[in-house]
């Protein structure tokens, strides 16, 4: 995938909001490995090199600088959709300050693994490194570190079974911003997102994942207030690839 599969829901003069491909990072993460990967980052330059700079440098956990210029909030590289650039400084500390006050509204769709039966629920326990690796992040006992609050509201959209193994299809809330918190919390509670090598790579290789070749979560849903203007709802179309698997379980 690359960056210039991005395509542009909204612009202005002070910010883009974007619907980000599965695939493509928000900005470099000091990685050697990932050195040449296309970023977001470097399309939005492209695009308006007048938001170089604007907002607060990235860092490598070797403390080296990265160029995050124009990056409000963050989708991992696996997860597509809806994100809002900022192209000036003023727009740039409006969102932020959004995000902090958590006046901003988001809803994703993920499929996971296994049956929810529930309709409506809510996962609200805190994150803290894993206890196991280091580099990721746990909701369940024994997380080391800081412990953060963390909650996300869902609501089960279907379940179903393809090829005799069961899915359920999600709407997720976050109401707070964590990093990978949907994926920590979809684990904690037995039920991880379809596709997700780093917190259930033993599912992803046992399954037959619905046929999905990537990370089954989309940022659907943006809310927030333009700078300068009023409250906008923008929504990033889900992908293709999530209503032909959501086909199949319905087929059950």
């Amino acid at each position: 995938m690359d960056s210039a599969d991005i395509t542009i829901i909204y612009e202005d003069e002070q910010i883009v909001v974007i619907n980000k491909p599965s695939g493509v990072l928000v900005h470099e993460d000091g990685q050697a490995v990932n050195a040449d990967m296309p970023t977001v980052v470097e399309w939005l330059l492209r695009r308006a090199p007048e938001a170089r700079g604007v907002g607060e440098p990235g860092r490598s956990p070797q403390g080296e600088e990265l160029e995050s210029s124009g990056v409000v909030h963050r989708l991992d590289r696996e997860t597509s959709g809806v994100m809002v650039l900022a192209k000036t400084h003023d727009a740039f500390t409006a969102l932020k300050q959004q995000f902090q006050d958590r006046s901003v509204r988001k809803e994703y769709r993920a499929f996971v693994y296994g049956r929810v039966h529930e309709r409506y629920g809510t996962v609200d326990r805190v994150i803290g490194r894993s206890a196991k690796d280091f580099r990721l992040r746990s909701a369940e006992p024994g997380a080391k570190g800081t412990l953060r609050e963390a909650k996300i509201d869902w609501e089960t959209i279907g379940v179903g079974e393809y090829l005799d193994e069961a899915f359920s299809y999600l709407k997720l809330k976050p109401k707070t911003g964590r990093t990978h918190q949907l994926r920590v919390h979809c684990k904690a509670i037995g039920r991880p997102i379809v596709g997700d090598t780093l917190y259930a790579k033993h599912k992803v290789i046992d399954s037959n994942n619905l046929e999905l070749d990537r990370l089954a979560l989309h940022a659907h849903v943006l809310e927030i207030t333009v700078p300068g203007g009023e409250a906008e709802r923008f929504v990033a179309p889900v992908p293709l690839a999530f209503d032909l698997a959501a086909e199949r379980i319905a087929e059950s």
